[in-house]
């Protein structure tokens, strides 16, 4: 299964989310769920890289292990655009957990 943990600051503000294990919805390099985990999980990292020139820390390592972590001295428009980057990418996470709630889990 995949474990998606969010963490959020006492502003209700993302600070960091880890994603680990695999879904073993299907075999290796089949799996939609692993894929769609992935594609939203890479794709917000790269765009806060891309559209605000920040770089979160990163920690990658075995089982689809992810770890990002925000810095914490940002401007405030900065900080939004991030927010909001994390925002969507939570709420593309939850839509794979809703349909495939056998295979991920999101805690908060």
């Amino acid at each position: 299964m995949v474990k998606v943990k969010i963490r959020r600051n006492e502003h209700n503000e993302i600070e960091s989310f880890t994603i680990s294990g695999h879904a073993n919805f299907a075999k290796k390099g089949s799996d939609i769920v692993c894929a769609g985990v992935s594609a939203v999980s890479f794709g917000a990292v790269n765009a806060i890289i891309s559209l605000t020139g920040i770089t979160p820390a990163i920690e990658q390592g075995a089982d689809g292990f992810l770890h990002c972590l925000i810095p914490t001295d940002l401007d405030e428009s900065t900080k939004e655009k991030i927010q909001l980057l994390l925002e969507g990418m939570l709420v593309s996470l939850e839509t794979i957990e809703r349909d495939y709630e056998k295979y991920i889990t999101i805690s908060k």
